[in-house]
């Protein structure tokens, strides 16, 4: 089968799904209202996004995670005049730092060509690692959490006391936030958000080495197509049921193609990009978007006028 190219002009159509979902969710932001800015968010991604010239279709959606009734798995995407793509979203990556009023909530959106995106279906976990560019070829997902920490440190030519890993705050992390400290490394704790989270081990000036840890599945394709563009990787095995399954994934088994895109906007303050921020005219939004092929990343600043 011949995959159907995305144009490079997709970029900024995709800033602009991304910004229209932030803006809808940041007058939610600190209301303690999840759902309903879920909702808004999802709301306003799916309206602007069938404005793409795209032939898409959803292979990472919000339909089968959080039971909404729109950019399900899926579902047809674009307004059918463009290349045929697999296309994967998050409205909000990050719903309880949007409903608590804490940073590193943002909206994202990545595009491969069609057939490319690994589709995790009914499986919702993984567990992943995830690292930049200097040390992209020496992590290992079988290794231990120490070797691991070692490993990056010698490829980034730096002490492992200087070495930050973050880690979702969850019970069940507990084992590995001990090894982790057990090592000598350091942790930055997230109460959500691990696709921003991700990005950063490979963005510079983050403070930000590694990501480890059992977080979603969705997000792990999504992270995907971030660390092909930026010279990262990602190692992951599903979690079903509790209990690792299949074999351990990496960066190109997830997505399995170079020209991918991903677009992301900030909601709320970040180390990746800032959030929503309200003008007498209108917002000003923050954003990334970068290509995998090009290994172009481009951070925009828009000010939109609101009336």
């Amino acid at each position: 089968m011949t995959l159907s190219i995305p144009d490079r002009n997709l970029a900024l159509e995709l800033i602009r799904v991304t910004e229209t979902a932030a803006i809808a969710a940041a007058p939610w932001v600190g209301r303690g209202e999840k759902n309903l800015a879920d909702l808004a968010a999802v709301d306003a991604m799916r309206q602007m996004i069938n404005t793409v010239d795209m032939n898409g279709v959803v292979v990472i959606g919000e339909g089968e995670k959080d039971q909404a009734p729109m950019l399900h798995n899926g579902e047809l995407v674009g307004n059918k005049l463009g290349p045929n793509c697999d296309v994967a979203v998050d409205p909000i990556d990050g719903t309880s730092l949007t409903a608590n009023g804490m940073n590193g909530a943002i909206s994202v959106i990545a595009l491969a060509p069609r057939g490319t995106m690994f589709k995790p279906d009914s499986s919702f976990y993984m567990n992943k690692i995830v690292t930049g560019p200097e040390a992209s070829k020496v992590i290992d997902l079988r290794a231990s959490t120490a070797e691991n920490i070692a490993a990056v440190a010698h490829a980034k030519k730096l002490p492992i006391n200087d070495i930050t890993v973050v880690v979702l705050n969850r019970p069940r992390h507990d084992e590995l936030i001990s090894q982790i400290r057990k090592a000598g490394a350091r942790i930055r704790l997230i109460q959500d958000g691990d696709v921003a989270a991700a990005i950063e081990t490979a963005r510079p000036d983050t403070g930000i080495d590694i990501l480890m840890g059992i977080g979603g599945s969705p997000e792990g394709v999504i992270t995907a197509a971030a660390m092909i563009c930026l010279g990262g990787a990602i190692q992951g095995q599903l979690f079903v049921d509790g209990k690792p399954s299949g074999p351990i994934l990496q960066t190109h088994d997830l997505i399995n193609s170079e020209d991918v895109f991903v677009a992301v906007t900030g909601i709320t303050d970040g180390e990746l990009v800032r959030g929503v921020r309200y003008t007498p005219y209108g917002a000003i939004s923050h954003s990334i978007v970068m290509r995998g092929k090009s290994k172009t990343v481009r951070e925009i600043k828009t000010e939109h006028y609101l009336r």
